[in-house]
């Protein structure tokens, strides 16, 4: 077939033949054989991720079976004044400082005041300390009267302030400790301001400290009290239910270890010093207090039975913030530890292997690039370049066994696991991403946004939003604030609307199921279609809740 194209006669058929030769070439002579083994590194990473779910759901089958609660591990003896030991003088109950850092915390500043100063513990014997950061002045003042309220009411209650907000949280806890009064204290209990303790929680954690010398931190399990607000609420709650239930149960029954989840957890005193105090060098320091905690030799307890309330980010953007904090903090601290923990003395060659590889590693690091690489990136180019064969046990097999494996944690939300496995794939696209700017420590490695708390669903506000940028650590960052005195709406273009990242990969997905379809055929056009979808409502902000600006 020739055309004629400027008195030139071309041969577009003999054009397109040779083309199709050289692509076909260099498909089965670079891109093909770069591809065989992106899918076997996919495919070890996946082994690695089944080894580690298979051997978490067998400590905590053994924990279920034989029934190793906590109090069978450990010494544990109900608190009661008539076990004082006159003799010597010791209070059965110890002095407990109670910490809540706040910041702008509007919404639920009441509701966690008040779950604290109502716990079921003598009153002379704990100390509530309000560390408030909070930037608008109408809540300053909102939080200290609340305070003085509580106060008035015979409650041991401190509302402290600092003149700067540098390390965030991390800085805020560090300043709290420095007070004359808390010198009196042995253990200090954490809550953040939308977790609301049962009136029980002290009685029934504190005593694994007391009778327990080598325990440092007794974590409890978080429970959520919007998550049937909407389907990513849900997916969150299956998500964290399976973290706490199984991971958290496995570390502490089998290596005593695993990481603070930064509130609802009584911390022994003297072991925040013993192992250097808060720092704030990275995003995740209550992770960073675990580890080196861990490191001195000391125990961690996970006590399920105990839970605490708390509300999960109901709007994609808060939500997707909060995985970028929680994905690029850890892999950031890896980088900035991993050489102290090779070179530890005080923890076993095995703690230090479960350490490094099972919780660092392949929890932090593998987890998200296998998720996002192989499902995809690595499934749909297989459609597209023919040469490349995925095995049927890695795509299918093993995949399924993980997923119900990590499924036990919320049994009722069962049939929500083909959205819950979707969604959980378009989040490892911001995942992988905030990983990789940890190891790499560019661009956001220090941003902190804080997660938007709405209080009761019902009700609206403006997103209240902190962002560190461009710091070494925290402890150096200038923060970037709005207040919630005066808000005006933003005006938001059309394009800024939706999230391109997410529809890109839409496409990429959607075209390759249709090429499937159509000339491929390996029979991977369903799941194709289906993650391109999960792509495009994201990306077209089809998810969470909306906060209305009236």
């Amino acid at each position: 077939m020739f055309e004629q194209i400027g008195g030139l006669s071309i041969d577009l058929k003999g054009i397109e033949v040779v083309l199709a030769t050289k692509w076909k070439q260099i498909r089965m002579i670079i891109v093909a054989p770069l591809l065989r083994v992106a899918v076997l590194i996919c495919l070890v990473m996946t082994l690695m991720i089944f080894v580690e779910k298979l051997l978490v759901a067998f400590i905590c089958l053994v924990v279920k079976v034989f029934k190793l609660k906590p109090e069978k591990r450990y010494k544990w003896k109900p608190m009661s004044p008539e076990t004082s030991d006159l003799e010597s003088g010791v209070q059965s109950y110890p002095m407990v400082l109670v910490q809540i850092p706040m910041y702008n915390e509007k919404e639920v500043y009441k509701l966690s005041i008040g779950a604290a100063c109502n716990l079921d513990w003598p009153a002379d014997r704990m100390i509530i300390q309000v560390l408030d950061d909070s930037t608008d002045p109408v809540v300053k003042d909102l939080v200290e009267k609340e305070c003085k309220i509580w106060k008035s009411k015979g409650l041991n209650i401190r509302y402290e302030v600092r003149n700067n907000r540098k390390g965030y949280k991390a800085g805020a806890l560090k300043e709290g400790m420095t007070h004359y009064y808390v010198k009196d204290c042995d253990y200090v209990a954490m809550f953040d301001a939308d977790f609301q303790p049962e009136s029980d929680f002290l009685k029934r954690t504190v005593p694994f400290l007391i009778h327990n010398p080598e325990i440092a931190l007794v974590q409890t399990r978080w429970t959520f009290v919007n998550a049937d607000e909407c389907l990513m609420t849900r997916m969150q709650e299956m998500s964290l239910d399976y973290h706490f239930k199984v991971e958290q149960e496995a570390g502490s029954s089998a290596f005593a270890f695993f990481g603070f989840n930064g509130t609802a957890g009584v911390w022994r005193i003297s072991t925040i010093a013993d192992a250097g105090g808060w720092k704030d060098r990275t995003t995740v320091e209550d992770m960073d207090l675990a580890v080196r905690s861990g490191l001195a030799g000391w125990k961690f307890v996970y006590v399920g039975d105990v839970k605490v309330k708390c509300e999960l980010p109901s709007t994609f953007k808060a939500y997707r913030y909060q995985q970028h904090r929680w994905s690029c903090g850890p892999a950031n601290l890896f980088k900035k530890m991993i050489l102290e923990i090779i070179a530890n003395k005080k923890v076993s060659i095995w703690e230090k292997i479960h350490l490094i590889y099972n919780f660092f590693f392949v929890g932090k690091v593998v987890a998200h690039a296998s998720t996002y690489i192989f499902y995809c990136v690595m499934i749909p180019l297989s459609v597209l370049i023919p040469e490349v064969e995925l095995p049927l046990w890695g795509v299918a097999y093993v995949p399924l066994i993980i997923t119900l494996l990590k499924s036990v944690g919320t049994p009722s939300s069962l049939h929500l696991i083909i959205p819950w496995v979707l969604f959980e794939n378009v989040m490892s696209l911001h995942r992988i991403k905030a990983a990789t700017i940890g190891l790499l420590e560019v661009g956001r490695v220090n941003e902190w946004i804080v997660t938007t708390k709405l209080g009761d669903a019902s009700k609206t506000k403006p997103n209240m939003e902190v962002v560190v940028n461009n710091a070494k650590d925290l402890g150096e960052a200038k923060v970037v604030e709005p207040l919630l005195g005066v808000y005006k709406k933003p005006q938001v273009r059309i394009w800024q609307r939706f999230h391109m990242a997410e529809l890109w990969m839409g496409v990429f997905m959607f075209i390759a199921g249709f090429y499937d379809i159509t000339c491929a055929k390996k029979g991977y056009f369903f799941y194709l279609f289906l993650q391109s979808f999960a792509f495009f409502i994201i990306g077209f902000n089809f998810i969470g809740t909306s906060i209305n600006i009236s």
